[in-house]
């Protein structure tokens, strides 16, 4: 079964965040992740309201883990760290 990452974020440094970014697209890309929505319009309907909200599908749950255990993502993060508030979940796709 695929995987969604969901990503909720409130960027404080640009330029570190900038530097999370590009690292871990590549880091997304290599273990199968592909963006669904990245930025873009939203409507805050309930809960904190964070203008950066990411979803991207992976083929399965152990591949999004694996991708966030990687060295190469742990290195995005030492980037995204001091740089932003974020949220972060990984949920198995039910099909229903």
């Amino acid at each position: 079964m695929t995987a969604l990452w969901i990503a909720h974020v409130h960027v404080t440094d640009p330029e570190a965040y900038g530097r999370y970014a590009a690292i871990a697209t590549e880091a997304i890309a290599e273990h199968g992740g592909v963006f669904l929505a990245r930025g873009g319009r939203y409507r805050q309907m309930e809960g904190r309201d964070r203008a950066r909200n990411v979803v991207a599908r992976f083929p399965s749950l152990e591949a999004a883990v694996a991708c966030y255990e990687s060295p190469r993502y742990q290195e995005a993060l030492s980037h995204a760290r001091d740089a932003a508030e974020r949220d972060l979940v990984i949920i198995e796709e039910s099909g229903a």
